[in-house]
């Protein structure tokens, strides 16, 4: 994780896969999709260059909630997002926010403790569906 709060997988699937995948996943565990955006669509819209690179944003108020009651604050990472990208050798990565590191980073206490644990778990089980790769 190399200290910056990241946590990437690497994906069996192209990014455009990677990302349906998890919208499947996240939908079926009863999780909302709020947006799925295209960074590279929007960079070819520019005339610019960008390797496939797909953001989701996903989540439900009973799991970010919790968090926000401890710390109001941590709202500002929430709702969930996870980046599909290919990188320069080609492979393909799901990447998203360790649930402890938000909890570190924004002081959440024992009322927190429960709900990060069940985000992680969470993240655990649609990215390895998305990814084709459990990453125990």
């Amino acid at each position: 994780m190399a200290g910056n709060g990241l946590i990437s997988v690497e994906s069996r699937f192209c990014v455009t896969e990677t990302i349906g995948r998890l919208v499947d996943s996240v939908t079926r565990a009863g999780l909302r999709v709020f947006a799925r955006i295209d960074h590279a669509a929007g960079a070819r819209e520019i005339g610019a260059p960008l390797r496939p690179t797909e953001l989701l944003i996903f989540g439900h108020p009973k799991g970010g909630t919790p968090l926000m009651q401890d710390r109001q604050l941590a709202g500002i990472d929430l709702l969930i997002k996870a980046l599909a990208l290919e990188d320069e050798q080609g492979k393909v990565w799901l990447s998203y926010n360790d649930a402890q590191w938000l909890a570190e980073r924004h002081g959440l206490g024992d009322a927190s403790r429960d709900a990060v644990a069940a985000i992680a778990a969470g993240m655990h089980k649609v990215v390895t569906a998305a990814t084709g790769v459990d990453q125990s």
